[in-house]
């Protein structure tokens, strides 16, 4: 058969198919346990969805539908092999990776978040990267300390 009949992209075709890794960030790769789970959990997700690719007959579409999930393969194996497991903190006294602090604004809001790993955090959820402005500002205070974020006051009135 002549080449002229073949399905076969170009390069340029093929090149588009390849997604940029996920950005890995340079601070330490700290999580909770349940963040290790999920790491996991993901990974196993990510090789499915890799797995399930395998079955698509053509080549350029099987390509396309691989793409992300071979990205998210590289980063949560990446992610996973730098995990540093951190317990969590046996004591209130101070806010801590791990901790849930309940905080008050000058505005009268008050906001709880767990401080958990980067991958993990989900503010909607109720929980905040240690990496954050706001964590980073709380990690190692007591109940009363007040700290400043940005243009805001803070301060703790509860660590559990």
């Amino acid at each position: 058969m002549s080449v002229a009949f073949t399905k076969e992209e170009s390069a340029e075709t093929a090149s588009e198919t390849l997604l940029p890794d996920r950005p890995i960030s340079p601070h330490p790769n700290l999580v909770t346990e349940a963040g290790l789970r999920a790491l996991e959990l993901q990974l196993a997700q990510a090789r499915q969805a890799y797995d399930a690719t395998g079955t698509i007959e053509d080549v350029n579409e099987r390509r396309r539908q691989a793409a992300s999930p071979l990205r998210d393969l590289r980063y949560l194996a990446e992610r996973l092999r730098t995990a540093q497991v951190v317990p969590d903190p046996t004591s209130t006294d101070a806010v801590a990776f791990g901790s849930t602090v309940t905080f008050a604004r000058e505005d009268g809001r008050v906001q709880k978040y767990r401080i958990v790993g980067e991958d993990e955090a989900d503010p909607k959820a109720g929980s905040i990267s240690y990496v954050s402005p706001v964590a980073k500002a709380l990690l190692g205070k007591a109940m009363g300390d007040v700290v400043n974020v940005g243009d805001q006051e803070l301060e703790v009135i509860a660590i559990s």
